[in-house]
């Protein structure tokens, strides 16, 4: 830390010194935290139960091809499929120390300039554990050409990347989420894209985003706007931590993860918080951290249609 408290002298002869300080402290910038907001918070969970949670899911029935009875004949049974899921928690904070002589002497209000970067640090921490569980989808999509991609469904992305994300690719994954996983919309009729500046880039740069765009918002790509492509939201992401700018083959990809409702569940025992350390040393040792008990899982850990809800865009 700079000695904010120790003043150069003033002479009788000499320079004189001018000791002025700024009452702003500037803090450097972070990047954007965005998907902890896009975590649904598990209702029936919090202190004292334990450290982890269920959460009970029912598949389909068979859709029989006919659903007429002949009057002799039973009612044929059918058998609903139960599983579950679970979310162990876990401990996260980090601390920061200093001292008393830092606070009262210091020109810069010492206490919360620690509170602000512990603030920043826990929601960076809390937003890549977010996507990590957004990222342990079953469903991956790989662009290998302009118009051209293929899916994996073990989990596991079994090709390199050879394509940034476009139109095309944003195209092939709504219909997949729509009409081969059934994966109901996030909100209002649309999934939600969250994907890293380079994928972002991929699309804007796709004239079809500009055919897409003239007559709905034709200064989209000017003022840098993705929007909405054929019921899906795209949210930039400027945090490498939670997608990367440098997947596939000669970092041609920008990592992005789409998805519907109910995607990514978050089970909170106790929510984030500052917390101020008793001093030691009789007062003159100060800490303050952030801590929470937490953790955030997938709630359909399989790529079947009805359940699956989550595609990720990445390379092997």
């Amino acid at each position: 830390m700079a000695n904010l408290w120790q003043w150069g002298l003033d002479a009788p002869t000499g320079v004189y010194k001018n000791h002025a300080m700024s009452a702003d402290m500037r803090k450097a910038a972070i990047a954007q935290t965005l998907f902890m907001r896009f975590t649904r918070p598990e209702s029936g969970y919090g202190k004292r139960r334990g450290e982890n949670i269920t959460i009970p899911r029912a598949s389909n029935l068979t859709v029989p091809s006919n659903g007429t009875l002949d009057e002799e004949t039973g009612i044929p049974v059918d058998k609903l499929s139960l599983s579950t899921v679970s979310i162990t928690v876990k401990e996260w904070g980090r601390a920061v120390e200093f001292t008393n002589f830092a606070r009262d002497l210091s020109a810069v209000d010492i206490p919360e300039a620690h509170r602000q970067a512990l603030l920043d640090q826990m929601a960076q921490v809390l937003d890549v554990a977010a996507a990590a569980a957004f990222k342990t989808a079953k469903v991956k999509y790989i662009p290998t050409g302009p118009a051209a991609g293929t899916f994996d469904t073990d989990g596991t992305a079994s090709t390199a990347a050879t394509n940034n994300l476009n139109f095309f690719h944003v195209e092939t994954i709504r219909d997949y989420l729509f009409q081969t996983l059934h994966a109901p919309p996030f909100i209002d009729g649309d999934y939600i894209a969250l994907t890293a500046t380079k994928g972002k880039r991929g699309i804007i740069q796709d004239p079809k985003f500009e055919q897409w765009n003239v007559y709905t918002n034709r200064e989209a790509k000017m003022n840098g706007e993705v929007g909405r492509i054929e019921g899906i939201r795209l949210v930039e992401v400027n945090h490498d931590s939670a997608l990367s700018n440098s997947k596939g083959t000669g970092s041609v990809l920008g990592e992005t993860v789409i998805f519907g409702r109910d995607a990514v569940a978050s089970a909170i025992a106790e929510d984030p918080e500052l917390r101020m350390a008793q001093p030691s040393d009789f007062g003159r040792k100060l800490a303050v951290a952030w801590y929470g008990i937490l953790e955030f899982g997938i709630i359909w850990d399989t790529a079947n249609a009805g359940e699956a809800r989550v595609v990720h865009v990445t390379s092997s």
